[in-house]
């Protein structure tokens, strides 16, 4: 941010250049894109100048009720911001230059001797070089765009009032043209009429508690014919009135809901009122990187990079202990053992919650990486209770559960009858490997595929080392080592190859959820190619059940004859699924998949899905990333899932589709 006189910011403005800079240290203002809207928070600050500081009768609680604290993280997120860094105490904005210091306000004497004439009018020129400056901006905006729009917004003290609840949005239109704007007044009302917040009942009026009476719509109304000015007041439901302490799920909350409104009306006001008319909503936000994205970024990178689950999750000595198991004759508790963690958690904790992700404006983006901090803060407690009693909490915590839906999707699969005829398994692992490397040519990939004893699942993607690993005892049919290429290669090494495309370095990490969105995906790579049949589908059903039994308690012994004596899997195999349930203390992983693969076929049939492999994404972020996409900060995935490059000639399979929409 850089720190301006008035003529420095002026001639930005006047120039069209993009800044972020704070002006006589009296207001901030950004400008990432020169759009046609801008958001104003012209009661947000609390700073009184040093001569004053003593002079005011007032204490900072006092001055802080009445004003309006985080109304400039409410317009954060837009593209053009310009936010009051000095106390409405010093000069009130929304007044008149006349009567903008204050005597006495709301019953309260502001100054213990009145203040001399010069005293005043220093603070009348920090109220006109605020103005000086929003003209020049309102002035350039309706130069390139012809109408604009101001978000002119505050918020309000409610306890004290009486009789019916106020609510929550008050947009003031006393001093606006309602017959030419009245169109997107009401689109703003009822824009803001939908906000849900969190444990509160929200809803929007029209001057109802203000009546828009304030300067800043005087100013406008009186200098800027087409420039409509929305005076909106929020009440303080998202902070405690009385000591001005943040309640933070609200205000978040409010933030990504204001972001969206912000834009909505936007548009709309852009196809009533403005000849060049944007397709979509974010067209009207910036397309540049926040610099403070990028250092969390990076930090976030280097601190977390690395870290693979499975690394150290997959036993060491998983050969040895299956011998002794079945030497045993299957009563005996495999005692695994696994890799040191070369991770002080507390260390890493205490650095992940030192990252500055309230340094990045747009909330979107902001409880994007929030989220990952949380989910790594978690993995980490994962990771160290590998090998303990309270790994399973760790890994409920992370993974999750099966639903209730989930177990009676899985039993409903495991009683379906075989239609189609099951072949041989007789692909072994170098042959596996070399089908893998043909197909490397197809995806136009280069990596490694290397055969291993070291892992329990048939294959896997080595992300850190680019490397799909072959299970050496594995054995498959075609059609099965076909739905594991576009599985492993199709899915998860696409997305690795394509996260490394990536600026943000956050898609390498993974986002919360990539588990089961990267395993629903790449699932549903096997359906689209023509890949999955019924005994596909009831393994993952199979798992679903293991998971259930562990979760409950049941020993590994019980669990390994449950799959063999009811579910009539060979000993190899129960051994195989067992021991991916049951390693680390309770790995709850294994569910995942098949809600993953029907949350992915209902979405793949609803929504574009190719935002998600750009990197180790999210369902839960789709929007985001499309927005992100949209504005040229994530590049569109270089690789895609082969079902996604060309027309497979895969003929549907109503039988699978039937059997996993029975389970909705």
């Amino acid at each position: 941010m850089f720190e301006w006189s008035e003529k420095a910011c002026l001639k930005a403005i006047d120039k069209g250049k993009l800044f972020h800079a704070r002006v006589e240290n009296l207001l901030e203002i950004k400008i990432e894109d020169y759009g046609f809207f801008i958001c104003a928070a012209i009661h947000d600050g609390h700073q009184l100048r040093d001569e004053l500081v003593d002079l005011c009768t007032l204490n900072e609680s006092e001055r802080l009720f009445e004003e309006d604290p985080f109304t400039g993280e409410m317009i954060a997120s837009m593209p053009i911001t310009i936010t009051a860094l000095d106390s409405r105490y010093e000069y009130d904005l929304n007044r008149a230059p006349e009567n903008c210091v204050y005597e006495e306000a709301w019953g309260k004497q502001v100054w213990q001797t009145p203040l001399s004439e010069d005293v005043k009018q220093r603070s009348l020129d920090k109220h006109a070089l605020f103005y000086r400056i929003l003209g020049a901006l309102i002035k350039k905006t309706e130069k390139r765009h012809g109408n604009c729009l101001v978000y002119d917004m505050h918020s309000y003290n409610y306890l004290r009032m009486e009789g019916q609840e106020p609510p929550v949005f008050n947009i003031g239109t006393e001093q606006l043209d309602s017959v030419r704007w009245d169109k997107v007044i009401q689109h703003w009302n009822h824009s803001l009429n939908s906000i849900e917040l969190p444990n509160i009942s929200s809803r929007s009026a029209i001057n109802e508690v203000f009546w828009g009476r304030g300067y800043l719509a005087t100013f406008v109304k009186n200098n800027f014919k087409n420039t409509l000015a929305l005076p909106t007041e929020v009440k303080k439901v998202f902070m405690d009135e009385q000591s001005g302490e943040p309640y933070p799920l609200v205000l978040d909350t409010l933030k990504a809901e204001l972001k969206e409104r912000f834009l909505n009306t936007a548009l709309f006001f852009a196809k009533q009122h403005k000849p060049k008319t944007p397709k979509r909503k974010t067209e009207m936000l910036s397309s540049e990187i926040d610099p403070n994205v990028e250092k969390l970024d990076a930090k976030l990178h280097r601190l977390c990079k690395g870290i693979e689950t499975l690394a150290y999750i997959n036993p060491k000595n998983i050969v040895r202990e299956k011998k002794r198991f079945f030497a045993k004759g299957f009563n005996y508790e495999p005692d695994f053992t696994y890799r040191q963690l070369e991770i002080n958690p507390f260390e890493f904790r205490e650095k992940l919650y030192k990252l500055p992700e309230a340094s990045v404006k747009d909330i979107s983006i902001q409880q994007m990486y929030r989220d990952v901090i949380d989910a790594y803060a978690t993995k980490i407690d994962l990771l160290t209770t590998v090998g303990t009693d309270k790994f399973l909490y760790n890994s409920l915590r992370y993974y999750g559960e099966p639903s209730d839906e989930d177990i009676e999707l899985a039993h409903f699969l495991l009683y379906a009858k075989p239609f189609e005829e099951f072949a041989e398994r007789s692909i072994d692992a170098k042959q596996a490997k070399e089908r893998f490397m043909k197909a490397l040519d197809d995806y136009n990939i280069h990596c490694h595929v290397e055969v291993t004893d070291k892992i329990i699942a048939s294959a896997m993607v080595d992300n850190g080392k680019k490397t799909i690993l072959i299970n050496k005892s594995m054995r498959m049919n075609d059609m099965e080592l076909d739905a594991l290429i576009h599985h492993e290669l199709g899915v998860h090494m696409v997305t690795t190859y394509n996260a490394n495309k990536q600026q943000l370095k956050v898609f390498k990490l993974g986002l919360p959820g990539n588990t089961y969105t990267q395993e629903g995906l790449a699932i549903l790579a096997e359906f689209m190619t023509g890949n999955l049949n019924l005994p596909r589908l009831q393994t993952l059903a199979l798992r679903v059940i293991a998971v259930n039994m562990m979760v409950k308690h049941y020993d590994f012994s019980y669990t390994f004859k449950a799959l063999m004596d009811d579910y009539g899997l060979d000993k190899d195999e129960a051994f195989r699924l067992t021991a991916r349930v049951y390693r680390g203390g309770g790995f709850t992983k294994d569910f995942l998949y098949l809600r993953g693969l029907k949350d992915a076929l209902r979405i793949y049939k609803n929504h574009n899905l190719t935002p998600l492999y750009v990197g180790k994404t999210s369902f839960h972020y789709l929007n985001t990333i499309q927005e992100m996409i949209e504005r040229g900060m994530v590049a569109e995935p270089t690789y895609l899932p082969m079902y996604l490059q060309k027309d497979m000639g895969v003929l549907p399979n109503p039988i699978l589709e039937y059997l996993l929409a029975c389970g909705d």
